[in-house]
C-alpha cells in the first residue's frame, strides 16, 4: 500500500519488505536515501568525532577501546570515585588513563546503550584484526563496532575516514577559499591540544594525556595565535606582579627612563652597534674589534677591510722595529677582526632560509 507523500518535508517512502531496508526519496533531488544506513553512518561518525575530540586519542587506540576500559579511580584525599578511560599504548609502551568528562561519559553511554541494543542486551565479543602488527586479537567486547552485514566487525582506518569525509560534506564545511574542508582522525588530536593550552592547562600536562615523551612533539600539536600569546602571557605578567611587593613595579622616574633610551645611543659604534645590556660597563676597554658584543653593520665592511690592512702594516712595522709586546695585542685584534669579516660575508651570502640578522632593538620617542 503506498504512503502518502510529504510535500511539506519534501520526502516521499517506498514501502519495502520487512526484510528490506526502508528508503526515502528527496523529491528536491531524486536522491534515494536509506535511512537505516544514513542513521547507522550519522551515530557512529558523531560518537568518532566526540570520542576524539574530548580525548585527543589516536585512531589506533580509538579502536582498541573495549568496554573492559571503563575503570573508576578513588581520589585519595575525598575518597571521590572518578570514571576513567584505559588507553593500550599504540606508539609508546606505557598505558594511560584518561578522566571521562561528562560529555564524553554521555558518547560512550550511547554507545554501549545502542551495541546492547542490537545484541540482545550485551556488548559483542569482536575479533580485531590489527593491520600494523599483522595479527587478529581475541575476541573482545569493542565499544567501537557495528554490524557490517551478517557479522560484528570494528571499522578500520578507510571506514572512519569515510564517515569523517561525509559528516563534513553533509554540514557544508568550507574553507577561506570556498573549498570542502577535509578532517583527518589526527586533526582532532591537535584540536585537542590546542583546546586544552586555551584552557589554561600546562603543556607537561597535556603531553601526559596525549602520551608524548618530548613536549616539543606536544608543542607543534597547538595553534596558538598571536592575539592569544599577547593575552595570556599579559595575564601571567599581572598575576606575577600581584604576588611581588609593590615597589619592585614602580613607575621608572623621568631621569631613569632618560637614562635607559640614552643606552641604545651610546651602543652606537663606527663599525655597527654594541650589544652589551643595559646598565653594563665596557669589559674590552672600548676594544671593540675584539668585542664578541659588537653587532657589524654591513656598510662597516669597507671599513673593516681598511683596518685590516692597518693592522697587517702596523704588526709588520712592530717586528721591524722589536716591539714584541706590541705584536701580541695587534696580532689578537688581526684576529678578531678577519673573525668578524668571515661572518659579515657568511651573513651577505647566506642562503635563503638561513639565520637572519634582526638587529638591536630601538626605542622610539614616546613623545
Amino acid at each position: 500500500m503506498p504512503v502518502p507523500s510529504n510535500d511539506s518535508q519534501g520526502i516521499q517512502a517506498h514501502h519495502q519488505e520487512s526484510a528490506s531496508p526502508v528508503q526515502l526519496e528527496d523529491l528536491r533531488t531524486g536522491e534515494i536515501i536509506d535511512i537505516g544506513r544514513s542513521e547507522h553512518e550519522a551515530f557512529w561518525s558523531w560518537a568518532v568525532i566526540e570520542t576524539l575530540r574530548h580525548t585527543g586519542i589516536r585512531v589506533e587506540e580509538l579502536v582498541e577501546i573495549t568496554h573492559l576500559a571503563l575503570v573508576s579511580y578513588q581520589l585519595p584525599d575525598t575518597g571521590e570515585k572518578v570514571p576513567m578511560l584505559q588507553i593500550l599504548p599504540s606508539k609508546a609502551n606505557e598505558e594511560r588513563l584518561l578522566l571521562v568528562s561528562p560529555e564524553l561519559a554521555s558518547v560512550l553511554a550511547s554507545i554501549i546503550t545502542r551495541l546492547r541494543r542490537e545484541h540482545d542486551g550485551t556488548v559483542p565479543l569482536t575479533a580485531r584484526y590489527d593491520p600494523h602488527e599483522h595479527l587478529t586479537g581475541p575476541p573482545l567486547p569493542h565499544l567501537f563496532q557495528h554490524r557490517h552485514g551478517p557479522i560484528w566487525a570494528v571499522p578500520n582506518y578507510n571506514t572512519i575516514r569515510t564517515w569523517l569525509d561525509q559528516t563534513i560534506a553533509y554540514a557544508g564545511l568550507i574553507d577561506a577559499e570556498g573549498q570542502p574542508l577535509r578532517y583527518t582522525p589526527h586533526d582532532f588530536r591537535r584540536i585537542f591540544a590546542t583546546d586544552a593550552a586555551s584552557g589554561g592547562l600546562p603543556v607537561h600536562i597535556s603531553a601526559r594525556l596525549l602520551g608524548h615523551k618530548n613536549l616539543n612533539t606536544t608543542q607543534a600539536y597547538m595553534a596558538i595565535f598571536d592575539e592569544q600569546l599577547v593575552r595570556s602571557y599579559r595575564a601571567f605578567l599581572n598575576n606575577r606582579r600581584a604576588q611581588r611587593p609593590e615597589a619592585e613595579y614602580r613607575e621608572p622616574s623621568e631621569q631613569e627612563w632618560r637614562e635607559f633610551q640614552q643606552h641604545f645611543q651610546l651602543r652606537k659604534l663606527e663599525l655597527g652597534e654594541c650589544g652589551r645590556p643595559y646598565g653594563t660597563p665596557c669589559k674590552h676597554e672600548h676594544a671593540c674589534i675584539r668585542c664578541p658584543s659588537l653587532r657589524l653593520a654591513s656598510s662597516a665592511r669597507p671599513r673593516l677591510v681598511e683596518i685590516i690592512a692597518n693592522l697587517r702594516d702596523r704588526i709588520q712595522e712592530a717586528k721591524l722595529n722589536g716591539w714584541l709586546g706590541e705584536v701580541a695585542g695587534l696580532d689578537a685584534s688581526l684576529q678578531a677582526a678577519a673573525r668578524k669579516l668571515a661572518s659579515l660575508d657568511r651573513m651577505r651570502d647566506r642562503q635563503p632560509g638561513g639565520p637572519v640578522n634582526l638587529g638591536i632593538p630601538v626605542i622610539a620617542d614616546s613623545r
